[in-house]
Order: structure tokens, then C-alpha cells, then sequence
């Protein structure tokens, strides 16, 4: 799947923030220990998303290919975002969840009482560790996925619903369905 990016997404596909809620109540609890990737895209030049059915990750770098690696001043704490797969598809609403900018989509709960930072976790073969680095929606999730998206996110922001920052810690490999373990520190 390849997917461009546009900078606004389709305004009658947002939800009001109450659905949102709503949607949210509705999802069944994410795995606390043991989740599996779901997804992993690396957004090229252009805006373009690509789907990756597989990556080498490495300390220091991001996904391969990703535009995070084209910058001139690269932080290692910013250098993997995740995202929950059914929160972005709630968010989504039919829309791509490629959209919401994210490298790894993610079966697993991520809200800051289950993964402080520091948390590492197994993910494939590599190893990642959370980072302190706060994941916020911008100006293009907002246009992407509507006003009440980025507000449900900022109102629930210890559920880190807009996902977290990750970063590699052991080199290895990673492959869409590979198990994501939590791991005592």
C-alpha cells in the first residue's frame, strides 16, 4: 500500500468529539504485555507512505527510508512514533491510517501507566525503549482527521492516544505481525 499524504483529510469523514468517546469505550482493552506490530510505514518524499512488510532498525536511525532520517538534526528520542492501530482507525474513520504520520501501528497499550518512559520493549528482534519525548497531534492531524481528533487526544493525553516516541536500543528486525513484549527494566 502506497498511500500520498494530503494535507487535509476529508472533512465528512470526521467524528464529533462525543462519537469519538464513544468509539473509544467501545474498543476492547489492548494488550499490556504482549501486542504485535501491525503496521510499519516509512514516509517518503513528497508525502508519500509507503507499507513495509519489513525493516532492519538500528541505534541511532529511524525506520529505513523514512523522512525522519533526511533531516539535518536528528534526535534519537524522536526517531519512532507509534500509534495504537484501532485508536487510528477510530480517529480515521475509512480514511488511511497511514495519514496520521506514524511509523509503527501497534496492538498494545500505550498509555503512560503501562509504558513510562524508559519501558523497553522486544519488537521482533530489535530492542526500543520509550522515550520521554511527548507525541502530540499538529496542525496536519488536525486537518487530517478533524478538530475533535487532536481534542480527544489532548484531553486523554496520559492515554497516549496520539501514540508515543521510540527509540532503538538493539539493532535487529522488525516484520508486520512480529510480537511487541513489554520488558522489565
Amino acid at each position: 500500500m502506497d498511500i500520498r499524504s494530503e494535507s487535509v483529510g476529508d472533512p465528512a469523514r470526521f467524528r464529533s468529539f462525543d462519537d469519538l468517546l464513544r468509539g473509544l469505550r467501545a474498543l476492547p482493552p489492548a494488550p499490556t504485555e504482549r501486542g504485535r506490530v501491525a503496521l510499519i510505514v516509512a514516509r517518503g518524499d513528497g508525502g508519500l507512505r509507503r507499507a513495509l512488510d519489513r525493516v532492519r532498525l538500528e541505534p541511532g536511525k529511524g525506520i529505513p527510508g523514512d523522512a525522519w532520517g533526511r533531516r539535518a538534526r536528528k534526535n534519537a528520542d524522536g526517531s519512532i512514533t507509534a500509534m495504537r492501530r484501532d485508536v487510528a482507525e477510530l480517529l480515521a474513520n475509512g480514511q488511511p491510517v497511514a495519514l496520521a504520520g506514524d511509523q509503527l501501528f501497534v496492538d498494545l497499550d500505550l498509555s503512560a501507566e503501562n509504558l513510562p518512559p524508559g519501558t523497553r520493549l522486544r519488537a521482533g528482534t530489535a530492542l526500543l525503549e520509550v522515550t520521554p519525548k511527548p507525541h502530540t497531534g499538529c496542525r496536519k492531524f488536525s486537518a487530517r482527521f478533524g478538530p475533535d481528533a487532536l481534542r480527544l487526544t489532548e484531553e486523554l493525553r496520559p492515554l497516549n492516544l496520539r501514540g508515543i516516541y521510540l527509540k532503538v536500543v538493539e539493532a535487529g528486525e522488525l516484520a508486520v505481525g512480529d510480537p511487541l513484549t513489554k520488558r522489565t527494566v
